[in-house]
């Protein structure tokens, strides 16, 4: 199998490629079929090999951060006084998965109890146990993967409970300071600041039917299986209400409360200048602060990007060859988002750039539940599971995130 380099740098030569047909067309010259239809192709192996560079990404980063989950350790208060190993603890919640809570031994079941009782939520006699530590872990990274709008660097928060949090707002870019006179007195200007309310929305992942036979099965992780089914599903709706979530009923999301930058003088049609018109829309303070700035879009805007080039019919879009540095617009990381618009069609949302650290706060409530359902699906010989999470979100500064928006 190639590596991640190999593919990268294929994906470079192929991409120099595919501009010397543009660059032709651009100059003046008529494309031909042929040549059209080898551009195409050029462009289309470019999205190929763009696949398999992530997913090779991704199973590297995964592989690396379960191996750190299931190699840590903690300690669970157990009965009378005794310290329990993650191990333990696991071993116990793989049982409770593949069998459920009549299998378990007393010594099991009060293992369970005893971190159930820790986390002071829910009722394990219902049929649901507080998960272990690396089990969260997996559903959080699944969730990141299937989220944009956290893979773009929006600062996450975790809190133990899902009380309302005030989340204090402080803009004080229009203030400076000034000069000061021998034997005068400094003058006051005060700090204004603002409050927003982040919430807890508790959210399921629905039900997740799993075959009596699969669960038998000692060579299959049952652990990871469920974990990074409930990780799909939840990171799925959290990236939607993170992306255009309306903010009543449920969070915020960072397009619906952004402001715009830059509005295009056509409505079918993006052009170079108006893409550098929304990057100097955002403050530069915002561009080069910490977690820097990032273009955000739907895939399909990405491939639209693709084929634009600037006044010098170089092109905007630049791959990366480097491993785990993601491709770039303008100089700028691409993340991409299909929770945006698609289309670049009347009154769309087409893009969004800034830093998304300091202009977007997703909440979570730490850790997390799953229930197991046996006897409803006995018949099916199947086992039914579900997940919970709590979360919201909401744009904590509309000053640094600024939105391309179709005319």
């Amino acid at each position: 199998m190639p590596t991640i380099r190999e593919l990268r740098e294929k994906r470079a030569n192929v991409w120099a490629q595919a501009q010397e047909f543009n660059t032709r067309h651009t100059a003046g010259e008529e494309m031909s079929a042929e040549d059209h239809a080898a551009w195409t192709r050029a462009l289309n192996e470019i999205d190929e090999l763009a696949g398999q560079v992530a997913n090779l990404e991704r199973t590297e980063q995964l592989d690396k951060r379960f191996a750190s989950i299931d190699a840590a350790t903690v300690t669970v208060d157990g009965v009378g006084d005794e310290a329990r190993s993650d191990s333990e603890y696991r071993k116990a919640f793989d049982k409770y998965l593949r069998t459920g809570v009549p299998s378990l031994d007393n010594e099991e079941r009060q293992l369970l109890q005893a971190n159930f009782r820790a986390q002071a939520v829910g009722t394990g006699s219902a049929g649901g146990y507080t998960v272990p530590q690396g089990f969260w872990a997996k559903v959080t990274e699944t969730m990141k993967y299937f989220g944009g709008v956290l893979q773009a660097g929006s600062e996450v928060i975790n809190t133990d409970s899902g009380q309302t949090l005030p989340w204090p707002t402080c803009d004080d870019t229009g203030n400076s300071g000034a000069i000061l006179s021998e034997n005068s007195q400094i003058s006051a200007q005060d700090l204004t600041f603002g409050q927003k309310q982040l919430s807890a929305y508790t959210y399921t992942s629905k039900l997740i039917l799993v075959s009596l036979q699969l669960l038998q099965d000692a060579g299959v992780d049952a652990e990871s299986l469920v974990a990074k089914k409930i990780g799909e599903r939840l990171g799925r709706i959290y990236n939607t209400h993170g992306t255009t979530g309306t903010g009543s009923s449920q969070p915020q999301g960072v397009i619906t409360g952004a402001t715009t930058g830059k509005t295009t003088a056509g409505a079918t049609a993006i052009t170079y200048g108006e893409i550098v018109d929304l990057v100097h829309s955002v403050d530069v303070a915002y561009r080069q602060g910490p977690g820097g700035a990032k273009f955000m879009f739907h895939d399909l805007i990405l491939a639209y990007v693709q084929k634009m080039v600037d006044g010098q019919s170089r092109p905007l879009w630049q791959p990366s060859i480097a491993v785990n540095t993601p491709d770039t617009l303008l100089g700028y990381p691409i993340v991409v988002n299909n929770d945006m618009a698609s289309t670049v069609a009347t009154t769309n949302k087409t893009m969004a750039f800034g830093n998304f650290n300091a202009g977007y706060v997703w909440r979570q409530v730490a850790g997390g539940q799953l229930m197991r359902l046996e006897e409803r699906y006995a018949d099916y010989l199947q086992v039914g599971f579900f997940g919970f999470g709590r979360a919201d979100g909401l744009v904590q500064d509309s000053g640094a995130v600024k939105l391309l928006v179709q005319a």
